[in-house]
């Protein structure tokens, strides 16, 4: 499967965009309402792995980036998966309720290519509980080239309903085990209210990455206290 950089020459895409280990679209090239068939490729409940505190995730289907090695390569297909209806709808909003739930992920697939059924959710989350809960989404995208001109509105529709969006595509040449909430280097963790009032990307002033890797930093200490039992 060839890559293809579709907006060749543009510049101050975002970092390491473009690269050529996955397709780079040009400014409102792809778009939900041409693509998405609002599929959903899975839905979990209460994870502690996609976010900040206790969440609930939902998978939708399809993906054009086609990141070399990305981790759900199996959803990349805009029809895989199942429908999204009432029913799983009312199951979101049923775990949203719980109290000691925080917040709802978006991810994939391509959630801001999927906005027919994520901006009907996102409106009635906040309908129904303000931002007592919040709203996270990963997007192959980078902030840069959301903000691009031409780009599709109901991208940015979406944004504003969100809480922190982590962006960027996933490259395999800078994959880092050690970071926190994301694959490789180059993607951040984005406090959107605030980038959104400050005009260029404020990074989420929790991110904490790892320095060590924690079964290392285990196997340490474990080591040097069989040593002062001996």
């Amino acid at each position: 499967m060839g890559l293809h950089d579709f907006a060749a020459g543009e510049t101050g895409r975002g970092p390491s965009i473009p690269s050529d280990l996955s397709n780079n679209p040009r400014a409102g090239q792809w778009s939900s309402r041409r693509m998405s068939h609002g599929m959903i490729a899975d839905y979990k409940r209460l994870l502690m792995t996609d976010g900040e505190g206790i969440r609930c995730s939902l998978y939708v289907s399809g993906c054009p980036f086609h990141c070399k090695d990305c981790y759900n390569a199996s959803i990349w297909d805009f029809q895989a998966g199942r429908p999204y209806d009432e029913r799983l709808e009312s199951q979101i909003m049923e775990d949203m309720s719980l109290d000691y739930v925080q917040g709802i992920t978006f991810l994939g697939g391509e959630p801001l290519l999927n906005t027919g059924v994520l901006l009907p959710l996102a409106r009635r989350i906040r309908e129904r509980f303000g931002h007592s809960k919040d709203i996270w989404c990963w997007t192959g995208y980078t902030w840069e080239e959301l903000m691009r001109p031409g780009e599709t509105d109901d991208k940015r529709k979406l944004l504003d309903l969100i809480d922190i969006l982590v962006d960027g595509r996933y490259i395999a040449t800078l994959h880092d085990s050690l970071l926190q909430f994301r694959g490789s280097s180059n993607q951040r963790i984005i406090d959107v209210p605030r980038s959104l009032r400050a005009g260029s990307v404020v990074v989420w002033p929790k991110l904490h990455d790892q320095k060590r890797f924690i079964p290392e930093i285990y196997g340490k200490d474990r080591s040097a206290g069989e040593g002062a039992a001996s």
